[in-house]
């Protein structure tokens, strides 16, 4: 009986399929690539002319302390919380997963391939960003880049996992957009990326601090002029990681 089960089980060749597949199904929605790739871009073009020559310290400029923190987040917040939950409450609402349930390749194996997917268009984002910021505007390198690096990938798990929660709760494709936009500008609203937090009311900067999107800004940039980073910042990204991804277990609906 094992034996039988195991062979209905999907092999790495319909691993490979169901990600090419949703790669196409990612590469159509034009808006979907744009966002998370041109806005960030967009920014790190506006404000790196004159941020790359202010040297804040210990010889990194406002372009490698604010900007391209402010930049890399934006790549993962996009993709995380609007892009990935959009294409999962679409396939609910047309009955996709519902369908799968009764297949060997589970819903499961969608939201898995949806994930990997998300990934690389966040790879993606994220070697425009800084190749832009490198080569075209004379960037910095982390001053801790092992612990930039760490920093950004539990940030992407945080971001991922508000995601999630968006795509657990959004009943249709649209309201799944709407909310990831209004998730993702409150966020990012109160964790600089519309002016710093000086320019919030001290309640509002404190929650934004909390928030992921202000505590992976602040971490890495606390990584790149080699400063270490505070524990609260790695507590708000693991919290909302675990949180969410919970939250969203709980509420989760395949049909």
């Amino acid at each position: 009986m094992s034996t039988a089960i195991e062979a209905r089980r999907p092999g790495m060749k319909a691993w490979l399929t169901l990600i090419r597949c949703e790669a196409k199904m990612v590469a159509r929605d034009t808006a979907g690539l744009v966002v998370p790739i041109g806005l960030p871009l967009l920014i790190l073009v506006m404000s790196a002319s004159s941020a790359g020559d202010e040297v804040v310290s210990n010889g990194r400029t406002a372009l490698d302390l604010f900007v391209l923190p402010l930049v890399l987040t934006m790549v993962i917040a996009t993709v995380g919380i609007i892009n990935m939950p959009s294409f999962l409450a679409y396939y609910r609402r047309t009955g996709i997963l519902r369908r799968l349930s009764v297949t060997p390749a589970s819903p499961s194996m969608v939201l898995i391939a949806q994930v990997i997917v998300s990934v690389i268009q966040t790879v993606i984002g994220l070697t425009v960003a800084v190749a832009v910021a490198f080569l075209g505007f004379g960037a910095n390198l982390p001053a801790h880049l092992g612990t930039a690096v760490g920093v950004y990938l539990l940030a992407m798990a945080a971001m991922y996992a508000v995601g999630m929660i968006v795509a657990a709760i959004a009943p249709t494709p649209n309201s799944a957009v709407a909310i990831g936009l209004v998730t993702f500008f409150a966020f990012g609203a109160l964790g600089g990326m519309f002016g710093g937090p000086d320019s919030l009311p001290d309640v509002l900067a404190s929650i934004g601090e909390w928030l992921p999107f202000g505590a992976a800004v602040d971490a890495l940039a606390a990584a790149w002029v080699g400063a270490a980073v505070e524990a609260s910042q790695l507590i708000s990204l693991g919290a909302t990681t675990v949180l969410g991804a919970v939250i969203a277990a709980v509420f989760f609906r395949w049909d």
